[in-house]
């Protein structure tokens, strides 16, 4: 992980091999293997404050990139969060783009850093970033990192809004049709109307 951020020029929080062990046996982790059993990636869940999540640790063998493997690894582990903690929010920083695309396409939304956890032991973790000193001197308020949050409370409501829309979909589309039919009925009308118009005032001036 480690080597990984250093070539992407980034910083990354550290980890001892023994933490990251613990979250396995926890069960708090998400293990990528080929058909033949070669690691081709890993991520793993961090809590905070007991009402957020952070999905950290996000890597992928060199070989295994640009496969899909990421996105296959942040869908399951993203699952997982939501199995083992329903009710909190899930939230990421991140630089990369395609880390990005891969949070939306789940739901999370971009958001203010005032919005994430506020857990020093969370911050303190930024330290071994390069732009760790950017970081302080906006007093945690912005950096280069774009904050992405899930909130699950507000997703729940537009769930609900869209399965009542799916409900009434029918209906709505009965009305469409209803209105689409009257309006080409009057434009034809008007249409019609309006030849015979300009045929009455042609007849007045021949």
């Amino acid at each position: 992980m480690e080597a990984s951020a250093k070539a992407r020029g980034t910083g990354i929080a550290k980890r001892s091999p023994e933490y990251v062990a613990h979250k396995m046996e926890e069960g708090k982790a998400v293990i990528a293997l080929s058909g033949d059993g070669t690691w081709a990636g890993f991520c793993y869940i961090e809590t905070w404050e007991g009402e957020y999540v952070a999905n950290s640790g996000l890597i992928v063998s060199p070989q295994f990139r640009k496969g899909g493997v990421a996105k296959a690894i942040k869908q399951r582990i993203f699952e997982l969060s939501r199995e083992k903690y329903p009710d909190a929010k899930l939230f990421g920083l991140t630089t990369g783009l395609a880390v990005m695309k891969i949070n939306s396409d789940l739901g999370y939304e971009p958001v203010t850093y005032s919005e994430l956890t506020q857990d020093e032991k969370f911050w303190a973790g930024c330290q071994s970033c390069v732009n760790y000193d950017i970081l302080m001197s906006k007093e945690r308020k912005n950096c280069l990192c774009t904050a992405m949050l899930f909130d699950p409370k507000e997703h729940a409501v537009v769930e609900e809004v869209t399965k009542e829309f799916a409900k009434r979909k029918p209906v709505f589309e009965r009305l469409l049709r209803f209105k689409q039919n009257r309006f080409l009925k009057r434009l034809t009308i008007d249409r019609n109307g309006g030849r015979k118009l300009k045929m009455f005032f042609f007849n007045l001036l021949s």
